[in-house]
């Protein structure tokens, strides 16, 4: 599902650095991250897949960053194991008198996120119902909340991210085709820490120090072994 260029893939390019939030010492981090650079210069919607703990939230960070929109809030909402009821008023929002116990307006998710951005974690687990009123707003840039009857634009750019084979859900009708496609306009793959080189010792370092430094004991080193 990479989207990663011919001439990313021969760049010639060996970091082991902190680009914002990321740490990264492997050739094709460093090539993502070029990508990534430029996906932020966009409002494009993008579909990060990986499996978990591979830095999809991460790379979702470092776009938001390093875009137009670093001065917005980046707000972060897993849609894993939620009933579609509580998924649809926590992104969405409701009016008061919309369900009981609804005694005042609440906004949601994507209202948080306006002028920033939304990080959708788990799409996956996305219920179809929320999957439709997701893709209206990719089409519209509008949202209604839950009980209200006025249509509000929102100016939220969307970043999701998966461990799920979305193709197969598509296959067997848990994922809708025209969803998958407008959320998915770049899609990038991060590949599993075993296959990033010596990624792996540059965070173990990385988060040595960082826990090092917590604990008063700064100069910890990792041995040969």
């Amino acid at each position: 599902m990479s989207v990663v260029s011919d001439s990313m893939n021969n760049a010639n390019v060996h970091a082991e650095a902190a680009a914002g939030s990321v740490v990264y010492g492997d050739p094709f981090t460093a090539q993502l991250l070029a990508l990534a650079s430029r996906v932020a210069r966009t409002d494009v919607t993008v579909l990060i897949g990986g499996p978990s703990g591979t830095g999809k939230e991460v790379l979702a960070r470092y776009i938001h960053e390093t875009s137009l929109r670093s001065a917005g809030s980046f707000v972060a909402f897993n849609c894993a194991c939620l009933p579609e009821s509580m998924v649809e008023d926590l992104l969405f929002g409701h009016e008061k008198g919309a369900f009981t116990g609804a005694s005042q307006r609440r906004i949601g998710r994507f209202e948080q996120a306006d002028g920033g951005t939304l990080f959708l974690d788990e799409i996956g687990d996305v219920p179809l119902g929320v999957q439709v009123k997701l893709l209206r707003f990719l089409q519209e840039q509008t949202i209604q909340r839950v009980g209200g009857r006025t249509e509000l634009a929102v100016d939220t750019r969307v970043i999701a991210a998966t461990n799920a084979d979305l193709q197969r859900g598509m296959r067997e009708g848990t994922f809708r085709e025209d969803f998958f496609y407008r959320l998915a306009v770049v899609r990038i793959a991060l590949p599993p820490l075993r296959d990033r080189g010596e990624e792996v010792v540059t965070l173990a370092r990385t988060f040595l120090g960082r826990f090092g430094e917590e604990q008063g004991r700064r100069g910890l080193r990792l041995s040969e072994a």
